[in-house]
């Protein structure tokens, strides 16, 4: 994996120690092993990030942030992942994961109205929440582990490609004779 993309996008870990709101956790993030980039770290990072973003659940950067810790992977990535559900995706992930969840139950999907409202959700909920936990709770371990997978084989496919570079690159060169004394 291109380890200097991911460097240069990433925040540094002193800046945000020095943040006043993040104080309460300067500990965690001033750890040094949470800030490594390598094909197990970002890849574990990938599969708790993915899983946390999949949850229907507050707080999913405390969980991302959590996991990270626990697993020993890329604390920034885990956390960043998790912006995968934003305002604008949740409501079609969300809604992904109730299809998937009614289907495996073997229950009746409710089509979504043409104009949802808190109202329809609320009067609604007790159907709707065994299926989206359900669903997002298989979508997340599934999307976890093939981020995990697909992150693995793209670094050790990069790395490849980079070691066959080489290769060429010195076969290309012509041979100098050893220098004498």
């Amino acid at each position: 994996m291109p380890r200097r993309l991911l460097q240069r996008y990433m925040p540094h870990p002193d800046a945000l120690k020095r943040r006043r709101s993040l104080r309460f956790v300067s500990h965690l993030i001033g750890n040094p092993s949470l800030w490594v980039l390598s094909r197990r770290t970002v890849a574990n990072a990938f599969m708790v990030g993915l899983f946390s973003a999949l949850l229907p659940i507050p707080f999913q950067m405390l969980v991302a942030a959590f996991g990270a810790w626990l697993l020993r992977c890329n604390l920034p990535l885990s956390i960043g992942l998790v912006w995968i559900t934003n305002p604008l995706t949740m409501p079609l992930i969300f809604y992904g994961n109730y299809r998937v969840g009614a289907w495996l139950m073997q229950t009746r999907a409710y089509d979504a109205p043409e104009d949802v409202s808190t109202r329809w959700v609320a009067e609604q909920m007790m159907h709707i929440l065994p299926p989206l936990i359900v669903g997002s709770l298989v979508v997340a371990i599934a999307a976890g582990l093939a981020g995990n997978l697909i992150v693995r084989l793209a670094w050790r496919w990069h790395v490849l490609r980079n070691w066959k570079r080489r290769r060429l690159k010195r076969r290309r060169q012509p041979k100098q004779p050893p220098d004498e004394f």
